[in-house]
């Protein structure tokens, strides 16, 4: 066990239908599904762009940085004593200057407020992201409570060597708005990701129907690093769950196993 990890890791992923474009509606749901998590958890994972849906509509959507959803998840980080995590659409300048960047950026919100980001890598052409959002390029390994936690977004999930555990993180997550008819696809990357990593992966996915008439179908699970779904069975409706990590589970089966001993050396450009 590393200096000062915690043991286990309780997570709570919540799988929800999002209101279409209206950020203020979204945060009064998370909100209210926040508050109805009555047993102790140490992180609660939301979806990709959980206050808006997976929309283009960037210059009307976008906030600054420090705007009103990451007050929010302070809100609630401080609200519940534990982190919060989901993507959000971010303006790298003050609405309507004309030059902005847009970034789907995900924040991991600690208990005190303190927080991380982490934006987007692959944007998903098939629905123009590109075309909106600038692509991030830096890979964030979160410290938590000594568990290193590498979080990452939607279509990222198609590319293994982004996700290639050369640093020994514990947990690979990944937010996101998967449609429906891909959803066999999510559920194996998923699986594969956790096997080849060794080690946790967890999924947070949406449901319901968007602006654009595409239909998701959630199917939000937790594998261990022996790819064993260890949450409940593809659920296609509203649900929190809150699952527990543990650190022996990771230990004893990379030790006794030493898969990653004999991965491949190399550096991305």
């Amino acid at each position: 066990m590393r200096f000062n990890m915690k043991e286990n890791l309780k997570i709570t992923i919540i799988q929800s239908s999002l209101v279409w474009e209206n950020p203020e509606a979204n945060r009064q749901l998370f909100s209210n599904k926040i508050a109805a998590i009555s047993e102790e958890t140490n992180l609660i994972i939301l979806p990709e762009m959980f206050t808006t849906g997976f929309t283009m509509n960037a210059s009307e959507l976008a906030e600054e940085e420090n705007g009103e959803t990451l007050n929010w998840l302070q809100r609630e980080a401080k609200k519940k004593n534990c982190a919060i995590t989901g993507s959000v659409i971010i303006s790298d300048l003050p609405i309507l200057t004309g030059n902005n960047n847009y970034y789907n950026r995900l924040f991991f919100v600690f208990p005190d407020g303190n927080f991380k980001t982490y934006d987007k890598r692959h944007t998903f052409t098939l629905a123009g992201e590109e075309k909106t959002f600038k692509a991030g390029n830096e890979q964030v390994i979160i410290d938590y409570l000594g568990w290193k936690i590498y979080p990452l977004i939607c279509y990222d999930l198609r590319f293994p060597v982004w996700a290639r555990n050369t640093q020994n993180y514990d947990v690979l997550l990944y937010v996101a708005n998967w449609p429906e008819r891909r959803i066999t696809a999510w559920d194996a990357l998923l699986k594969a990701r956790a096997i080849e990593n060794m080690t946790y992966c967890i999924g947070v996915n949406r449901i319901g129907e968007d602006g654009n008439v595409h239909k998701y179908s959630g199917h939000s699970a937790v594998y261990n690093v022996l790819g064993e779904q260890i949450s409940t069975l593809n659920f296609e409706e509203e649900f929190t769950e809150t699952i527990t990590l543990q650190e022996k589970h990771i230990e004893s089966n990379r030790k006794h196993l030493q898969f990653l001993n004999d991965r491949d050396d190399f550096k991305l450009e």
